[in-house]
């Protein structure tokens, strides 16, 4: 039994190919992080070499291996010091040249490959021209667009969307027992990320990561200009401040909702009564101003501007807001 959760028409399409012994040579699963590809992937390993009655079973030999990792058939490449090198591709393309030991097939299984080199990338693609017999590629990218498109268009294309909000939160309350109101939050503040909502039902400090970066936030809205200019200076020499600014770019679109009168949309829900305040005094214009000026400071940190001229600028364009 399948137990990736959502994806279902993906699901299906695996299924079918396996029920009917046309399974494709090279799968790409696309989508967000956490949204479930590499999870899918290796339920996908697990059942073209699962021996049970209804593949994959989870229970056979073949699955629990490769669900702990340890089936000799089945090949897991990640990203190494942020990058999928040739030489990790060379090594997996030596161990696929050799017969199924236990399995039907040799599964290889390559995560984040949108982070591979060109010299990765264009080594794959010898295999994936001339792919081994017995040999399944499975790959899992944030998006097709980042890889070759000579990759791209020798395998079959799965793209995976985010899961809603309902369903996230049925599966936390179901499946891990979660308490409904956290179950809630995790299902609205997730952007459709499973994998990451159940990381926060299991570490703490996600969340509290969170909550620190909003409350930075609501500090620096007090703040007048030296302040925001400490503040930018302090951001820019962390690891981490895309990952702020979204969550910050969040805050921004929730005031724009409640300014709109749509609160039933709103991600912060454990903040609203702070949003409410904030947003009687901001106004629609000034937030729906703050949100394209955080998806303009995205863009900029992608193109390798200055981070802490990115952050004064934006910082310095907010209008100042007194405490609730």
């Amino acid at each position: 039994m399948w137990r990736t959760i959502g994806h279902e028409w993906a699901i299906a399409l695996l299924q079918r190919a396996i029920d009917t012994g046309r399974v494709s040579h090279a799968y790409l699963f696309t989508g967000p992080a956490n949204v479930g590809k590499t999870h899918l992937a290796k339920e996908m390993a697990a059942a073209l070499n699962c021996t049970g009655d209804a593949p994959p079973c989870g229970s056979c030999r073949a699955c629990l291996k490769t669900a702990r990792g340890t089936h000799p058939d089945v090949f897991l490449v990640e990203p190494g010091n942020g990058s999928i090198k040739i030489d990790q591709i060379r090594q997996l393309q030596r161990q696929l040249a050799l017969s199924p030991y236990e399995g039907r097939q040799r599964i290889a299984i390559i995560a984040d490959f949108q982070a591979a080199t060109v010299q990765a990338a264009n080594a794959l693609l010898k295999t994936l021209e001339e792919p081994p017999s017995r040999v399944v590629l499975l790959l899992a990218a944030v998006d097709a667009s980042l890889l070759l498109p000579t990759i791209v268009s020798r395998c079959q294309v799965l793209p995976l969307r985010g899961l809603s909000c309902q369903q996230i939160e049925r599966t936390l309350i179901g499946r891990w027992h979660e308490r409904p109101d956290l179950a809630r939050l995790l299902s609205k503040v997730s952007g459709g990320r499973i994998g990451w909502a159940i990381s926060a039902t299991q570490d703490p400090s996600i969340l509290a990561r969170r909550q620190r970066s909003i409350n930075e936030l609501q500090n620096l809205l007090r703040e007048g200009r030296a302040a925001r200019m400490q503040g930018a200076e302090r951001l820019s020499r962390r690891g981490d401040v895309a990952t702020v600014i979204r969550l910050w770019q969040t805050w921004w679109r929730d005031m724009m909702l409640v300014c709109s009168g749509c609160e039933e949309l709103v991600v912060n829900i454990d903040r609203l009564d702070v949003l409410r305040g904030q947003a009687s005094q901001c106004g629609l214009a000034s937030a729906k101003t703050a949100t394209r000026g955080t998806e303009a400071a995205l863009l900029q940190m992608e193109q390798n501007v200055n981070t802490r001229l990115l952050l004064e600028v934006l910082l310095l364009s907010w209008k100042r807001i007194r405490p609730i």
